[in-house]
């Protein structure tokens, strides 16, 4: 545990100026378009030499084969329900694929969202339920093995001490350091995670773990909201029953293209009323030392915090809002978006989101403006910091 702390110590000083770090500089200037999602990767964990784990032992067919078929059937229905939308798989047969590699694809395809699909294990047979991750600091120990699990497929990979940085999945310093890192698109992947949840529970009856933060390799790297699924446990027998056949997996990708469907909706604010609230995560904030404030934004530059979208004109008055003050009516593609806040930087962006938060609109999210046009959030940062 000395150990343990020590890590923390020594990392959680640079923090607050890490924001950009889960971005390589390449992917900043993507330039996506915030409204639009044009590129799915979907990944299927595991493959080839890495099995993933084997279950009970009753089946032949273990994780790799499960994910790989419900990844496939997910891709399936986003392309029979939006040709236009392009998917892309890390793999599409039973071959391995490093976990950058897997980043790597995503960041390539320059992709919207990206979803990574396993099965859980446990040592106690009665472990049941699906949950989602994102990338963030594991409040629990059960959340930092699981990550662990996960990531040990490295180990499988040639040169992985240096291609990772000298990270090592059994070592809990290294599993703590590596959450630590920051991502700007956290409050769209748990807006996701939370409504593939909510279909998990809803449509599926699966037993709602919820959405968590832990430490994955393959959704530190990426540069756009990323999720990773465990569909359920496979050491459970009755839940290993349920994913082995063609009918559970069918059900739950369809919970996951369900889930997407409406992130998408939300995303291209196509659908009247209150944007869906995400989940919050089960983990704690850490305090921090206090770091230097990020440089002012340029005059033109503004973040504010969106808290509705509807079809039809709400008006501004505070009393329509919890109480909020300060709200914006924009108008655009026939529909009415609601914003507080007009900030030069992210950080007191943020400060007005917990506010919004604190009034009820838990699924209150950061949008960027430059010259009265709304950008991409991204390009927002690099104009602030003048990049």
């Amino acid at each position: 545990m000395q150990r343990f702390l020590g890590a923390l110590h020594y990392v959680l000083p640079v923090i607050g100026a890490a924001v950009l770090l889960a971005c390589p500089a390449d992917a900043r200037a993507q330039g996506r378009d915030p409204d639009r999602i044009r590129t799915v990767v979907l990944d299927a964990g595991h493959g080839g030499k890495d099995p993933g784990n084997l279950g009970t032992g009753r089946y032949k067919i273990t994780e790799k084969h499960i994910s790989l078929n419900v990844a496939k059937l997910v891709g399936k229905y986003i392309n029979e329900a939006y040709p236009e939308t392009k998917v892309v798989y890390t793999r599409e047969d039973d071959t391995f694929v490093d976990l950058m590699e897997r980043t790597n694809i995503a960041n390539r395809a320059k992709a919207d969202v990206f979803i990574s699909i396993h099965c859980n294990a446990n040592d106690r047979k009665d472990a049941h339920g699906c949950e989602t991750f994102v990338m963030g600091l594991h409040k629990t120990e059960a959340n930092m093995k699981v990550a662990q699990k996960e990531n040990a497929s490295i180990l499988l990979e040639e040169g992985h001490e240096v291609k990772y940085g000298g990270y090592d999945p059994r070592d809990p310093e290294s599993q703590i350091i590596l959450s630590l890192r920051q991502n700007v698109h956290l409050d769209q992947s748990l807006l996701l995670s939370s409504l593939i949840q909510k279909q998990f529970k809803d449509r599926v009856g699966r037993v709602d773990r919820g959405v968590k933060q832990a430490g994955f390799l393959v959704i530190t790297y990426t540069t756009m909201p990323s999720v990773l699924i465990e569909l359920g446990f496979l050491t459970n027998p009755d839940e290993e029953d349920f994913l082995q056949s063609a009918k559970g997996q069918d059900y739950m990708a369809s919970a996951i293209f369900r889930g997407f469907r409406e992130y998408r909706t939300i995303v291209e604010r196509r659908e009247s009323g209150i944007a869906i609230s995400p989940a919050k995560p089960d983990c704690t904030h850490v305090a921090t030392k206090p770091v230097e404030p990020a440089p002012a934004a340029a005059p033109e530059v503004r973040f504010k915090v969106q808290v509705a979208t509807s079809s039809k004109a709400l008006g501004v008055k505070a009393e329509q809002f919890n109480g909020l003050s300060g709200v914006e009516e924009h108008k655009g593609g026939g529909l009415f978006k609601y914003t507080v806040g007009s900030e030069t930087t992210l950080e007191g962006a943020r400060k007005v989101q917990q506010q919004c938060r604190d009034k009820g609109f838990d699924g209150a999210f950061i949008v960027a403006f430059r010259n009265g046009e709304r950008i991409d959030l991204q390009e927002a940062l690099n104009l602030a910091k003048g990049l």
